[in-house]
């Protein structure tokens, strides 16, 4: 099989504005604290320590940088039980006025196969023609201006860029985790294995993550349950308590993101590249499929720049052990 490029799971930019550059990555300003962020379920603690990271076996896009396999070790670090819902994005924006790059760009990028068969036709991404440009998609209404949360307050808020989950970050006294805590993390204990629970992508012929089942795209068997996005807490968790660390939506890190800097980067706390143009995700997508993007394993992930934004992309808040 043939590397996919990345726009297969995600489209490469958000839309441009008018008047700026396609490739403008300044962040915007996190938001100011405001308020008191309410409580939710306390975040896992985890001791760290040495582990394997990164993947050279069959499954891996080489090209990626998903290698080479080298011995990695974080300190000890807490991070959420799962993605952050829309419930407690919608807590962030009525507390800080947020506005998110999507709403800002008045558009962003949604799976054609979510959206009705009369749907007027908009853009699409040339390498991915099922993402859809949509006007009026946005975290509030994911499939355009005629869609709302109306029972998705439990499901991960998507069409949010890495500035608004860093703004986020910034107004829960949290960060975002990097790549070696994200993988450290999805791991659950486990040496080496693909998935966070082992070996198999079914174990016993269950269903442990929400990814695309069927035909892609044409079909969805919906043998998992679902089309989009599901709960954030739908499936079981992994050895170390958290939930849905692959499957369901993408999710933001803190490192740039290089295909190839971290085979001779630092080994412990490691952070990524200094500066870069894009940063890294991590986990794969609800629009994952075997055959084209095998991105939903732990060693996998994907650039995108900071300002892009659809509706297979969250995020979970990470911080300091020590409080």
């Amino acid at each position: 099989m043939t590397r996919d490029t990345p726009s297969c799971c995600t489209p490469g930019r958000r839309p441009e504005a008018p008047g700026e550059s396609e490739a403008s990555t300044t962040p915007t300003r996190p938001a100011e604290p405001s308020g008191v962020p309410p409580a939710g379920p306390r975040p896992i603690r985890l001791d760290g320590g040495w582990f394997r990271m990164g993947s050279d076996d069959g499954l891996a896009y080489a090209a990626d940088g998903e290698g080479p396999v080298r011995r990695v070790r974080v300190k000890p670090f807490v991070i959420d039980r799962h993605c952050v819902s829309n419930a407690r994005f919608a807590s962030f924006v009525a507390a800080t006025g947020h506005v998110t790059d999507a709403e800002r760009y008045g558009a962003s990028f949604v799976f054609g196969g979510l959206l009705p068969d009369d749907f007027p036709p908009t853009r699409a991404v040339a390498a991915a023609p099922w993402w859809r440009e949509v006007l009026g998609a946005d975290w509030r209404h994911p499939y355009g201006p005629g869609s709302d949360l109306d029972g998705r307050t439990k499901h991960p808020v998507v069409h949010v860029s890495w500035n608004d989950a860093l703004a986020y970050c910034t107004w829960a006294g949290r960060r975002l985790p990097t790549e070696a805590e994200w993988e450290y993390a999805a791991r659950g204990g486990l040496e080496q294995q693909p998935f966070p629970w082992g070996d198999e992508i079914r174990p016993g012929g269950r269903h442990r993550m929400n990814v695309w089942n069927g035909s892609f795209p044409d079909h969805n068997t919906l043998e998992d349950g679902y089309l989009g996005t599901c709960p954030v807490d739908a499936f079981p968790p992994n050895g170390y308590g958290l939930h849905n660390m692959t499957g369901n939506v993408w999710e933001w890190t803190a490192d740039w993101f290089h295909p190839v800097w971290h085979a001779t980067g630092p080994r412990e706390d490691p952070a990524g590249p200094p500066t870069g143009i894009v940063r890294a995700l991590r986990g794969g997508s609800y629009l994952c499929h075997a055959s084209y993007c095998r991105r939903y394993r732990v060693s996998a992930r994907m650039p995108n720049t900071p300002d892009s934004s659809t509706g297979n992309i969250g995020f979970r808040c990470a911080g300091s052990a020590d409080g």
